[in-house]
Protein backbone atom coordinates (compact mmCIF):
# COMPACT_ATOMS: atom_id res chain seq x y z
CA UNK A 1 0.00 0.00 0.00
CA UNK A 2 1.76 3.09 -1.01
CA UNK A 3 0.69 6.58 -1.77
CA UNK A 4 2.92 9.45 -4.11
CA UNK A 5 2.73 12.81 -2.11
CA UNK A 6 2.62 16.20 -3.73
CA UNK A 7 5.69 17.75 -5.52
CA UNK A 8 4.91 21.12 -3.42
CA UNK A 9 6.93 21.52 -0.66
CA UNK A 10 7.72 23.36 3.01
CA UNK A 11 10.89 25.69 3.28
CA UNK A 12 12.67 27.78 5.65
CA UNK A 13 11.25 31.05 3.80
CA UNK A 14 7.07 30.00 4.23
CA UNK A 15 7.46 29.78 7.86
CA UNK A 16 5.55 32.13 10.13
CA UNK A 17 8.10 33.65 12.69
CA UNK A 18 6.69 31.31 16.00
CA UNK A 19 4.90 28.35 15.40
CA UNK A 20 1.59 29.16 17.00
CA UNK A 21 1.49 31.47 13.96
CA UNK A 22 2.50 28.37 11.33
CA UNK A 23 0.01 25.81 13.15
CA UNK A 24 -3.13 28.70 12.49
CA UNK A 25 -1.92 29.02 9.03
CA UNK A 26 -1.98 25.18 8.32
CA UNK A 27 -4.83 24.54 10.92
CA UNK A 28 -6.93 26.67 8.28
CA UNK A 29 -6.33 24.95 5.31
CA UNK A 30 -6.80 21.71 7.13
CA UNK A 31 -9.99 22.79 7.96
CA UNK A 32 -10.42 24.79 4.80
CA UNK A 33 -9.92 21.35 2.73
CA UNK A 34 -12.53 19.24 4.24
CA UNK A 35 -10.56 17.16 6.45
CA UNK A 36 -13.23 15.55 8.88
CA UNK A 37 -12.22 17.34 12.91
CA UNK A 38 -9.22 18.32 11.85
CA UNK A 39 -8.74 19.62 15.43
CA UNK A 40 -8.80 15.51 16.29
CA UNK A 41 -4.76 14.74 17.79
CA UNK A 42 -3.58 12.07 18.80
CA UNK A 43 -2.04 12.73 22.56
CA UNK A 44 0.60 10.29 23.79
CA UNK A 45 1.51 10.52 27.37
CA UNK A 46 3.94 8.17 29.82
CA UNK A 47 3.96 6.79 32.85
CA UNK A 48 6.87 7.46 35.72
CA UNK A 49 8.07 4.38 34.85
CA UNK A 50 8.44 5.54 30.96
CA UNK A 51 5.86 3.09 29.22
CA UNK A 52 3.49 4.99 26.75
CA UNK A 53 0.09 5.22 25.92
CA UNK A 54 -1.60 6.99 23.08
CA UNK A 55 -5.45 7.83 22.57
CA UNK A 56 -7.52 10.92 19.87
CA UNK A 57 -8.96 13.92 21.75
CA UNK A 58 -10.13 17.03 20.32
CA UNK A 59 -7.85 20.03 20.29
CA UNK A 60 -10.08 22.80 21.89
CA UNK A 61 -8.43 25.55 21.70
CA UNK A 62 -4.71 27.24 21.33
CA UNK A 63 -2.77 30.58 21.78
CA UNK A 64 0.88 31.56 22.20
CA UNK A 65 0.49 30.10 25.27
CA UNK A 66 -0.25 26.46 24.67
CA UNK A 67 -2.86 23.73 23.18
CA UNK A 68 -5.70 22.72 25.23
CA UNK A 69 -7.71 19.82 25.62
CA UNK A 70 -10.54 18.50 27.94
CA UNK A 71 -10.57 15.17 30.18
CA UNK A 72 -11.37 13.63 33.04
CA UNK A 73 -8.26 14.63 35.72
CA UNK A 74 -8.02 10.39 36.96
CA UNK A 75 -8.09 9.02 33.53
CA UNK A 76 -5.35 7.22 32.60
CA UNK A 77 -3.63 10.27 30.70
CA UNK A 78 -4.83 12.38 33.97
CA UNK A 79 -2.94 10.08 36.14
CA UNK A 80 0.23 9.79 33.93
CA UNK A 81 -0.22 13.74 33.16
CA UNK A 82 0.19 14.24 37.08
CA UNK A 83 3.11 11.84 37.05
CA UNK A 84 5.17 12.78 34.09
CA UNK A 85 3.71 16.15 32.73
CA UNK A 86 6.17 15.63 29.13
CA UNK A 87 3.80 14.78 26.39
CA UNK A 88 3.67 14.89 22.43
CA UNK A 89 0.54 15.60 20.41
CA UNK A 90 0.40 14.63 16.24
CA UNK A 91 -2.04 15.90 14.23
CA UNK A 92 -2.02 13.50 11.04
CA UNK A 93 -3.59 15.12 8.47
CA UNK A 94 -3.64 12.41 5.73
CA UNK A 95 -5.50 13.84 3.77
CA UNK A 96 -3.40 16.73 2.76
CA UNK A 97 -0.14 14.79 3.56
CA UNK A 98 0.66 17.21 6.02
CA UNK A 99 1.16 16.24 9.94
CA UNK A 100 2.17 18.51 13.00
CA UNK A 101 4.10 17.05 15.78
CA UNK A 102 4.05 19.25 19.30
CA UNK A 103 6.40 17.96 22.05
CA UNK A 104 5.94 19.84 25.55
CA UNK A 105 4.79 20.03 28.80
CA UNK A 106 1.01 19.77 30.14
CA UNK A 107 -0.38 21.17 33.13
CA UNK A 108 -3.82 21.78 34.35
CA UNK A 109 -5.74 24.86 33.11
CA UNK A 110 -7.85 27.47 36.07
CA UNK A 111 -11.19 26.31 37.20
CA UNK A 112 -12.43 29.54 35.78
CA UNK A 113 -11.13 28.90 32.77
CA UNK A 114 -11.88 24.59 32.70
CA UNK A 115 -15.93 26.07 33.95
CA UNK A 116 -16.30 28.79 30.82
CA UNK A 117 -15.36 26.40 28.64
CA UNK A 118 -17.74 23.55 30.33
CA UNK A 119 -20.58 26.15 29.81
CA UNK A 120 -19.87 26.45 26.17
CA UNK A 121 -20.68 22.14 25.81
CA UNK A 122 -23.96 20.61 24.15
CA UNK A 123 -26.29 19.56 27.41
CA UNK A 124 -25.84 16.28 26.56
CA UNK A 125 -21.90 16.40 27.00
CA UNK A 126 -22.25 18.24 29.94
CA UNK A 127 -23.67 14.96 31.32
CA UNK A 128 -21.33 13.01 29.82
CA UNK A 129 -18.56 14.55 31.67
CA UNK A 130 -20.27 13.88 35.35
CA UNK A 131 -21.59 10.17 33.70
CA UNK A 132 -17.88 8.97 33.42
CA UNK A 133 -15.44 8.09 35.16
CA UNK A 134 -12.96 8.19 32.38
CA UNK A 135 -11.20 5.03 32.10
CA UNK A 136 -12.23 3.34 35.16
CA UNK A 137 -14.21 0.05 34.76
CA UNK A 138 -17.71 -0.59 34.50
CA UNK A 139 -20.06 -3.06 34.89
CA UNK A 140 -21.96 -2.55 32.03
CA UNK A 141 -23.26 -0.32 29.28
CA UNK A 142 -26.69 -0.40 31.11
CA UNK A 143 -24.91 0.93 33.97
CA UNK A 144 -23.45 3.44 32.30
CA UNK A 145 -26.79 4.62 30.57
CA UNK A 146 -28.43 4.40 33.90
CA UNK A 147 -25.87 6.85 35.46
CA UNK A 148 -26.67 8.97 32.69
CA UNK A 149 -30.81 8.95 32.67
CA UNK A 150 -30.53 9.55 36.37
CA UNK A 151 -28.28 12.66 35.51
CA UNK A 152 -30.34 13.79 33.02
CA UNK A 153 -34.01 13.67 35.74
CA UNK A 154 -31.53 15.64 38.30
CA UNK A 155 -30.49 18.44 35.29
CA UNK A 156 -32.71 18.49 32.32
CA UNK A 157 -32.15 20.36 29.44
CA UNK A 158 -32.24 23.92 30.05
CA UNK A 159 -30.72 23.21 33.48
CA UNK A 160 -27.39 24.70 34.55
CA UNK A 161 -25.07 22.18 34.75
CA UNK A 162 -21.48 22.38 36.86
CA UNK A 163 -18.38 21.57 35.67
CA UNK A 164 -17.44 18.34 37.60
CA UNK A 165 -14.30 19.00 40.03
CA UNK A 166 -12.49 15.63 38.21
CA UNK A 167 -13.17 17.31 35.08
CA UNK A 168 -10.74 19.82 33.32
CA UNK A 169 -8.35 21.51 31.05
CA UNK A 170 -4.78 21.07 29.99
CA UNK A 171 -2.39 23.53 28.29
CA UNK A 172 0.70 21.93 26.58
CA UNK A 173 3.11 24.49 26.03
CA UNK A 174 5.76 23.60 23.34
CA UNK A 175 9.32 22.99 23.43
CA UNK A 176 9.63 21.04 19.70
CA UNK A 177 6.91 21.90 17.05
CA UNK A 178 7.38 20.24 13.66
CA UNK A 179 5.81 20.60 10.72
CA UNK A 180 5.98 17.62 8.20
CA UNK A 181 4.94 18.10 4.77
CA UNK A 182 4.70 15.23 2.13
CA UNK A 183 7.23 14.96 -0.88
CA UNK A 184 7.56 12.76 -3.92
CA UNK A 185 9.84 9.93 -3.15
CA UNK A 186 9.47 9.83 0.26
CA UNK A 187 11.99 13.32 0.54
CA UNK A 188 9.98 14.82 2.98
CA UNK A 189 10.41 18.41 4.33
CA UNK A 190 10.37 18.39 8.49
CA UNK A 191 10.63 21.84 9.66
CA UNK A 192 10.74 21.95 13.91
CA UNK A 193 10.77 25.30 15.40
CA UNK A 194 13.04 24.39 18.84
CA UNK A 195 12.55 26.56 22.09
CA UNK A 196 15.78 28.68 23.02
CA UNK A 197 16.53 31.30 25.04
CA UNK A 198 16.57 33.63 22.40
CA UNK A 199 13.01 32.69 21.13
CA UNK A 200 12.61 29.78 18.40
CA UNK A 201 14.94 28.52 16.20
CA UNK A 202 14.05 26.35 13.05
CA UNK A 203 15.86 23.42 12.08
CA UNK A 204 15.66 21.08 9.20
CA UNK A 205 15.36 16.99 9.67
CA UNK A 206 16.01 14.36 7.60
CA UNK A 207 12.68 12.83 6.30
Amino acid sequence: MRALYRAEGLSEDDLAADPYEQFALWFGQAAESGLHEPNAMVVSTADADGRPSSRTVLLKRYDARGFVFFTHHGSRKGREIAENPHVSLLFPWHGIARQVIVGGTAQRIGRDETAAYFRTRPHGSQLGAWASEQSSRVASRAELDRTYAELAARYPEGEDVPAPPQWGGYRVAAETVEFWQGRENRLHDRLRYVRTEAGWAVERLCP
